[in-house]
């Protein structure tokens, strides 16, 4: 059996999609094994057609090519790929190495496509620089080597997968005679070693070193000349085809395609900057805005806690239909309304609140605040519990007493370096003294919650605003289950304990904190939702940039992927390559993006006085989407690379 048979093979190409022009013309050949064949012609003759056919990195118009006794014209590029890696080696005229690659990892390039490249695999790429000469330098990079020398690394990579067939394209063509002659000796020393070379070349000189010299002549054979014995050949069956797909993605394999991409980006530093410069704008800009949409958020959820849970407010409108609602109208509240409305089933408290403003001083200090009168039930409803002192009592209450509970606003002003708790201030020229000091709320609207006095119910009426009605009610349900049937019970019984007719019945506003809470909350959410998509705006047009900057990065690497193909890469090999160094590069600029967007919100917060708050949420879904975008652009420039015929990019210039 032979081990290359040619039968009427023709290929046509088109010169600018038009012009046809016969490269082959119904060749017919057979090569045996352990041949050293050369093949000869002028320009244009198609001996690298012929070439590139016997290599599988073209196809045939027509004919038949079976290699080892079967047909190979027609397979899928996966079973193509899986030939060239197990049973063919190329030498280039150019000798396609990759200059960010030291020579040693050039070699082993066919094991990355094959078992994966591993420490033996690493040795045994080692032995063979040594066996071409150039075990002296294993870490230097090709373009450290002169052309000679990076032959000899092209024949060491051709040789790595111990492949049958050595495909040789004017291997000798860029070298000075001295090289030429040495790589024709390694050429007849591995062919005495039982491998069969196939060797384009248009040097007589070299030709006649071969075993055989095969002439073409316009796409045919003119002349088939067998000038010397041929040596002992190694044949062997055709591989069995094994798809990788799972392989393809195993941990050595990627480690090796995040390595090849850290490579890149190292080779193309400014490219690179400019690339990773776009992402870090985009999640930097996505952080800041997110971090000032979270703060907004917290400091309105911070003041809405202060209003408490479960609540209901009842007030009078200040006119309705014409009723004045003066000190002496019937629909002030009362102390009986509060007796009453205690009565409503479902209510866990009643919250009375008359209140006033006062001037308050202590020693030489004085400011001017709110006063608030109220029950002992204040602290549970808005949940005010004292952070130093206490909460004045119900026996406090129901004597008068003159104590107070002040604000931290109002603690700072008038105490800027001392405990507030247990001295005495005089509000409106009467002595009162302080038992404890309400935790911060912060401000809520035009109201600072921590700029104001609170004082017992009576002793606010009788003591100091003198008042005999109450301004509004805080009521606080059991649950919120409870909240839509004590809304609906109010106002019927608040208009039957002023004796109102029951279309007077809206005189009374009682309104549900929950309602205005969830709307507060919805517009802040809206809020970061919208800053949140303006910053995702720099961070898409970050990765327009990266597509384009991987188009090009494909077209100046187009060669590379030719070479890679030949080497037995299938289009899953340089889609995943591809797209790893997009992925690389958004990563990249993910990373330092999310520090760049801390520190914009550092300076934002300490410049502006504005709250922020970076959250772990904020900082994976930044993170997360520069991921994505890399995937998302990477993708159509990857898709293209992978989609690219070996000979195509070998040839494009």
């Amino acid at each position: 059996m032979a081990l290359i048979e040619l039968n009427k093979v023709k290929k046509t190409y088109y010169i600018g999609g038009q012009i046809p022009v016969q490269a082959l013309q119904e060749v017919t050949l057979t090569i045996e094994a352990g041949e050293f064949v050369a093949i000869m012609g002028p320009s244009g003759s198609g001996k690298s057609t012929l070439l590139a056919i016997l290599g599988l990195l073209d196809r045939p118009d027509s004919g038949s090519y079976q290699l080892l006794g079967k047909e190979v014209s027609h397979l899928s590029e996966q079973e193509t790929s899986c030939l060239r890696n197990r049973l063919l080696g190329f030498v280039f005229q150019s000798f396609n190495l990759l200059p960010r690659l030291d020579i040693v990892t050039n070699t082993m390039l066919p094991f990355l496509y094959c078992q994966g490249a591993s420490v033996a695999e690493r040795a045994e790429a080692q032995a063979l620089l040594k066996r071409v000469g150039l075990g002296d330098r294993l870490h230097h990079r090709p373009n450290q080597l002169s052309g000679g020398q990076q032959q000899r690394v092209a024949l060491a990579r051709a040789l790595a997968n111990k492949p049958l067939i050595i495909m040789a394209d004017e291997p000798t063509g860029n070298l000075d005679s001295r090289s030429a002659r040495e790589i024709i000796d390694l050429f007849k020393e591995i062919n005495e070693q039982g491998n069969t070379i196939i060797m384009v070349t248009h040097e007589a000189d070299l030709a006649s070193q071969a075993s055989r010299i095969i002439s073409l002549s316009d796409g045919r054979i003119v002349s088939d000349q067998r000038v010397k014995e041929q040596a002992a050949g190694r044949t062997a069956e055709l591989p069995q085809f094994k798809p990788r797909n799972l392989n393809l993605f195993s941990l050595g394999r990627l480690a090796n395609y995040f390595n090849e991409a850290y490579l890149s980006l190292l080779t193309n530093k400014l490219r690179s900057f400019l690339s990773i410069l776009g992402v870090v704008i985009g999640v930097g800009a996505v952080i800041a805005m997110l971090a000032i949409g979270f703060g907004a958020q917290r400091q309105v959820e911070k003041s809405l806690a202060a209003l408490g849970t479960n609540l209901l407010s009842v007030r009078t409108a200040p006119r309705q239909q014409g009723i004045s609602l003066g000190a002496d109208s019937v629909t002030r509240f009362t102390l009986e309304d509060l007796n009453a409305l205690k009565t409503l089933e479902g209510i866990k408290a009643v919250v009375p609140y008359v209140q006033g403003r006062g001037q308050v001083v202590y020693l030489n200090r004085n400011w001017n605040t709110q006063i608030y009168g109220t029950s002992t039930d204040y602290p549970l409803v808005r949940d005010a519990t004292p952070t130093s002192g206490r909460f004045f009592t119900e026996t406090e209450d129901h004597m008068r007493s003159k104590v107070a509970v002040i604000g931290v606003e109002v603690a700072k002003q008038l105490f800027p370096d001392e405990n507030p708790v247990g001295k005495w201030i005089k509000i409106n020229r009467v002595s009162f003294q302080v038992v404890g000091v309400l935790p911060e709320k912060g401000a809520r609207g035009f109201q600072n919650a921590d700029d104001q006095i609170i004082l017992p119910l009576s002793t606010a009426m009788h003591r100091l605003l003198g008042r005999d009605y109450i301004n509004y009610f805080d009521i606080q349900a059991q649950s919120a289950e409870d909240l839509s049937g004590i809304q609906e019970a109010v106002s019927p019984l608040l208009v039957k304990l002023h004796r109102l007719p029951p279309s007077q019945a809206d005189i009374f506003d009682v309104r549900n904190m929950a309602d205005i809470q969830k709307a507060a909350s919805e517009t802040v959410n809206t809020f970061s939702f919208l800053l949140g998509a303006i910053a995702a705006v720099s961070l898409l047009v970050g990765g327009i940039g990266i597509m384009n900057i991987m188009l090009v990065m494909v077209m100046e690497r187009t060669h590379e992927i030719g070479l890679r193909k030949a080497l037995g890469a299938e289009n899953g090999d340089i889609l995943t390559q591809f797209l790893v160094e997009a992925v690389l590069v958004c990563v990249l600029g993910g990373v330092i993006g999310i520090g760049v967007g801390a520190l914009i919100s550092f300076l934002i917060s300490f410049f502006a006085g504005w709250t922020v708050l970076i959250t772990g949420r904020s900082i994976l879904l930044a993170f997360s989407f520069s991921v994505l975008v890399g995937v998302v652009f990477g993708l159509w420039p990857a898709r293209r690379a992978s989609r690219l015929l070996p000979i195509e990019a070998l040839r494009y210039e």
